[in-house]
């Protein structure tokens, strides 16, 4: 009986848009601490000082702030108008990288826009804007009553076309993360479950011809199974190998919040892709248990408002934002782990990136403001702060 009780509070709209807070809040303190600590050695041979990526993750967070709050303010029918443009912005701000002298290419990968003395990632804009140009459509056809199969008409072919452009890019983890966010949008749409696993089934099919295209990815997949191998270790292995060798020392309290030796250039882009791993080592377990525990409560929070919302677009669109942050925590957890192969994708909140952390808020706000227009939890946020002024 206590337990249904302690369920079903938690279930209730003001106690989900409370967790959704706590856990936003304590996932962006997080990353500020880690992107310090993780950040230091490579800040001072990049920036002269160990301060430089941390001013900068702080300034990109003091620029997402508002920028989320204004999304979570912004008005229904705008959300919509932006939503029906998405596709194209999204293919406009892609089809831009390709030009020549504007595009910049980072890691082998051609998905960068330099401006001034900063560099933005378009692709993860359109992570969020392709969920926006997706829910605006299915709720398009829920409204008009369409049979269930021509979803996929309404939505595939758009995301098929952003993905082409990704790809030029040579960017698979992010085409990746994309692609199986429109897997998720298909599915919680509703469509019958054997076109779900034909569609499913087709896209890893396309994601295996890719690999296999290029001999460096193949390489960097099979290497999960023993990053330690002898002739991979130096080579794929490496990053994988150096990320679980930081989560093994870590034990079960971490060997101090700082106190990382794989961050000492073993362990290669330690403040963004692997920062999980640094979290491992310095706060040991119980610091990476904390981190999943914070991200599953903050997915549940989404999914919970989600299914709340009466507006359909605004239900598709939550939806959408859940499985995005879902899937890019599976991935960039699962490579530190060497569960997956290295994608090199961030993870959402906690890793270093303007880019990264402003579409994030940006998506956030945007869930945040589903959550206000809740008439249940706009009174239990009243009857809030009436017993605090008390």
């Amino acid at each position: 009986m206590t337990t249904q009780v302690k369920r079903s509070k938690l279930l209730q709209p003001f106690n989900t848009f409370a967790l959704f807070a706590i856990c936003v809040t304590a996932l962006s303190i997080l990353g500020l601490i880690m992107v310090f600590s993780a950040s230091t050695i490579y800040s001072t041979k990049v920036n002269g000082n160990t301060y430089g990526t941390f001013v900068r993750q702080l300034a990109f967070l003091i620029l997402a702030l508002p920028i989320g709050w204004v999304a979570a303010k912004l008005r229904l029918n705008l959300w919509r108008a932006i939503g029906r443009i998405s596709l194209l912005v999204s293919i406009g701000m892609l089809a831009v990288l390709l030009i020549p002298g504007i595009g910049h290419a980072v890691n082998g990968n051609r998905n960068w826009i330099g401006i001034g003395p900063f560099v933005v990632q378009p692709s993860e804009f359109a992570k969020f804007l392709m969920i926006l140009w997706a829910a605006t459509m299915l709720a398009q056809y829920e409204n008009a009553g369409i049979v269930r199969t021509n979803v996929l008409k309404l939505i595939v072919p758009g995301y098929f076309g952003v993905l082409i452009f990704v790809l030029a890019g040579k960017d698979l983890g992010t085409a990746a993360v994309i692609g199986a966010t429109m897997a998720g949008l298909l599915f919680v749409s509703g469509i019958p479950l054997r076109l779900f696993a034909t569609v499913s089934a087709l896209g890893m099919a396309g994601i295996s011809l890719l690999i296999l295209s290029a001999p460096y990815r193949a390489a960097r997949f099979l290497v999960v199974l023993n990053p330690f191998a002898e002739g991979d270790y130096k080579n794929y292995g490496w990053q994988p190998a150096h990320s679980l060798m930081g989560l093994a020392t870590g034990g079960l309290l971490g060997v101090g919040l700082g106190a990382s030796r794989q961050k000492w250039g073993n362990l290669a882009e330690a403040h963004t892709d692997f920062i999980f791993s640094v979290i491992g080592e310095e706060l040991g377990l119980v610091g990476t248990i904390g981190t999943i525990l914070l991200f599953c409560g903050l997915i549940f929070a989404i999914f919970r408002i989600s299914i709340r919302a009466n507006d359909p677009m605004v239900r598709f669109t939550c939806a959408g934002i859940g499985i995005w942050i879902s899937i890019q925590c599976f991935f960039n957890i699962g490579s530190a782990i060497s569960l997956v192969p290295v994608v090199g994708v961030t993870l959402p909140l906690i890793s270093y990136g303007g880019s990264s952390l402003i579409s994030t808020y940006l998506a956030l706000g945007f869930v945040l403001g589903a959550a206000l227009r809740d008439p249940e939890v706009a009174r239990g946020i009243r009857e809030f702060r009436k017993s605090n002024s008390k």
